[in-house]
């Protein structure tokens, strides 16, 4: 199989992997997200709704992809390293949707976010250092957390 057609079966199996995980905290937020979110007081930086499905869509083929651009440097201590820390961000990932929505704990989710936040600063210096095009594939994703783990605090507080 030629090198190309490796990375695009690669691509594929990581993105399909991090959207199934996108798959399973919507369905842990789905009846919190229609009768218990509503309720809370948020802050004023509070995007839309509708925002967060496609944002979320596009961060984890992202991921997928460059967790594909990690596993292809080859089968070295750096990349099972670096591929575990993107497996633990990726289940924190999924875990602050259930300690957020479905135990309806802010506190529980803003632990979470909190070492979720922690992780994938690891997991993106971690690639950076292995495949810098792996490394700003997360910098977006970075940036998203940064920014739910601020709403999750907002929210905490506020509530």
């Amino acid at each position: 199989m030629s090198d190309r057609w490796t990375l695009i079966g690669q691509s594929l199996v990581g993105v399909l992997v991090c959207e199934s995980v996108g798959l399973l905290a919507a369905w842990a937020t789905q009846t919190s997200v229609a009768t218990w979110y509503p309720t809370l007081a948020k802050p004023f930086f509070t995007p839309p709704d509708w925002l967060f499905a496609p944002v979320w869509t596009a961060l984890y083929a992202a991921m997928g992809v460059a967790a594909a651009l990690i596993w292809r440097v080859g089968r070295t201590s750096a990349v099972r390293r670096a591929l575990l820390l993107f497996g633990v961000q990726l289940l924190l990932n999924g875990g602050w949707s259930f300690a957020f929505f479905w135990a309806r704990s802010p506190g529980w989710g803003l632990l979470v976010i909190t070492v979720l936040w922690a992780v994938l600063a690891g997991t993106l210096w971690t690639f950076f250092r292995l495949r810098a095009v792996a490394g700003w594939l997360l910098v977006p994703y970075l940036a998203w957390v940064s920014y739910a783990l601020a709403l999750n605090v907002g929210i905490w507080v506020l509530n």
